[in-house]
């Protein structure tokens, strides 16, 4: 566990170990629960396909395209859980303009195709 107080900013990296120097680490989502076990019941999006959800949320620049940086500042779930818990899924893509990874904000959306 990580002790911060209400509003803290938070400051998070994830890292690529992988021996190919031609791959690019990004953030597409991180959600909040206050249980350890349910990311789907009572949650809070940071980030959600590379969209930012959370006015407090930045991506922080790395000099290393296999480093992913970012910060929130921290809150809580109504004051009646002690905890927030963080799951967040990151995409790893080649080197390339026309990859996920470079993308930043999609929005997926499903459509009819009809008879």
């Amino acid at each position: 566990p990580y002790y911060v107080d209400l509003n803290q900013d938070l400051f998070l990296e994830a890292s690529l170990h992988s021996s190919d120097r031609n791959l690019v680490l990004f953030v597409d989502t991180c959600v909040a629960s206050p249980d350890p076990r349910n990311f789907e019941a009572l949650t809070y999006e940071l980030i959600r396909s590379g969209c930012v959800k959370d006015f407090t949320y930045r991506s922080i620049n790395s000099s290393h395209k296999d480093v992913a940086r970012f910060s929130f500042s921290a809150f809580s779930f109504i004051h009646r859980y002690p905890s927030v818990y963080l799951q967040c899924e990151l995409v790893v893509c080649m080197d390339d303009y026309s990859s996920r990874c470079y993308q930043n904000c999609t929005n997926r959306f499903k459509r009819d195709v009809g008879s």
